[in-house]
């Protein structure tokens, strides 16, 4: 599943988008999310476009900080 319909109206690299990218399929993997539909699905990205516009570069990061909200 993409992360680019989340991404309208921001402005990242091609480094970016693919560590955003890989964290986005790995927290819906852990997740056992596939439905698009599913509302946790746009908080996860919504999260870790979040934190990636905060500087965080690194995938696996990323996915813990997604992950991590869910929780809050």
């Amino acid at each position: 599943m993409p992360l680019t319909p989340y991404l309208q109206g921001a402005a990242f690299d091609a480094q970016a988008i693919a560590a955003m990218t890989e964290a986005f399929a790995e927290a819906l993997r852990q997740l056992g999310l596939r439905d698009r539909n599913d509302p946790v699905t746009e908080i996860i990205a919504r999260r870790i476009i979040t934190c990636a516009q905060q500087g965080e570069r690194d995938p696996a990061r990323l996915c813990e900080l997604a992950l991590s909200s869910l929780n809050r």
